[in-house]
């Protein structure tokens, strides 16, 4: 399958960009889509395909319109469908994020059984479809799971909705569907860019925080991420099947202090303090951002990833080392100020892999 072509939607992506990587470096041809071919900053991946010696095209496509499917699709053997609408704040209207979600999926999907060369797509959700609006908060959540919509918030609805309507398409389709399920993506940056993933290291590390808001992750690396897409690809009995990628529970004080005992001794400010529920409330009625994680104050993510060790192989990286590696990117990249000794560091090459 080395020399198959596979198409990567939402090329431009954190976890694309790693996708992409993932692929070339195994001797898969790769051809991404973004929105316009003009302004898509690709450079980082361009040099990625250039180190690689791999080939890589891309092509125009957007979820909000059919345009560009069709030759998207053409020649490829499998779809990892990444595009997906990710807010930075909570919006006006919900459907702003659930409508193009769907939509999109649904134009992706379409596109690939109409294609007749798609044998399989592998779809990129969520935890967050997972894990939220459960009656028993501290119970361990499995693939047999989905998140509560009425009692969900947009951005988790839409990943809810999204891959629902992804299995209701491909149930009288040719197509094989994976979907594979990261908590909360961290790891190196490709380049210069501020991911939503990202925000909890990057306003503990920038000291944006004077105290830590009691709320839970499930980490995973987004390294680990690009490989669990490849393993679901070439695993024959991963179709029909949903994947959790995300593997130790972490309260966000358990980051600020994986990052405090590195970047502390360097000069860096991490808050110590936890910042309690009615301080965190007010502030929400001033913060979109802090709005969107209320709801889940006090509350642990718990899931399991021992489907994805068992049936696909799967091994992921220490939270720990995902955190650190995100850490050092967001300042090497320049996107946290440097402090103390690393004023004098170079800023790492764009499409260094980091891995």
């Amino acid at each position: 399958m080395a020399d198959s072509k596979v198409l990567v939607t939402g090329a431009t992506g954190f976890i694309a960009g790693h996708c992409i990587n993932e692929l070339l470096r195994h001797g898969y041809a790769v051809r991404g889509t973004v929105r316009n071919l003009k302004t898509a900053d690709i450079a980082h991946l361009q040099a990625i395909a250039q180190h690689t010696g791999g080939s890589l095209e891309f092509v125009e496509a957007s979820l909000d319109a059919d345009a560009g499917w069709t030759q998207a699709v053409d020649g490829c053997s499998d779809v990892w469908h990444l595009a997906s609408p990710v807010p930075a704040n909570v919006p006006k209207d919900e459907n702003e994020l659930i409508r193009p979600a769907v939509d999109g999926t649904l134009r992706v999907l379409r596109a690939a059984a109409a294609g007749g060369t798609v044998r399989r797509v592998v779809m990129t959700s969520s935890t967050d479809a997972i894990v939220y609006g459960h009656r028993q908060a501290d119970q361990v959540r499995t693939e047999a799971d989905w998140s509560n919509v009425e009692q969900a918030d947009p951005y988790p609805k839409s990943k809810v909705y999204a891959e629902k309507a992804a299995w209701e398409f491909v149930a009288d389709q040719p197509l094989e569907l994976v979907t594979i399920s990261p908590g909360l993506v961290l790891g190196p940056l490709l380049r210069q860019e501020q991911k939503t993933s990202m925000e909890v290291v990057r306003m503990l590390l920038a000291h944006q925080v004077p105290a830590v808001p009691r709320l839970s992750f499930a980490v995973v690396d987004v390294r680990d991420v690009a490989t669990a897409h490849r393993l679901a690809m070439e695993t024959p009995k991963a179709a029909g099947n949903r994947y959790i990628c995300a593997d130790e529970s972490m309260w966000m004080g358990d980051i600020a202090a994986v990052l405090r005992a590195e970047f502390g001794p360097r000069g860096y400010r991490l808050p110590t303090r936890t910042l309690p529920y009615w301080l965190m409330w007010i502030s929400a009625r001033f913060d979109k951002t802090i709005r969107m994680a209320l709801s889940n104050y006090g509350v642990p993510v718990l899931v399991s990833a021992d489907k994805a060790k068992q049936e696909l192989g799967w091994t992921p990286r220490p939270a720990k080392e995902s955190i650190m590696a995100a850490g050092e990117s967001l300042i090497q990249y320049g996107i946290v100020p440097r402090h103390g000794r690393d004023k004098e560091a170079n800023p790492v090459p764009a499409g260094d892999t980091a891995a």
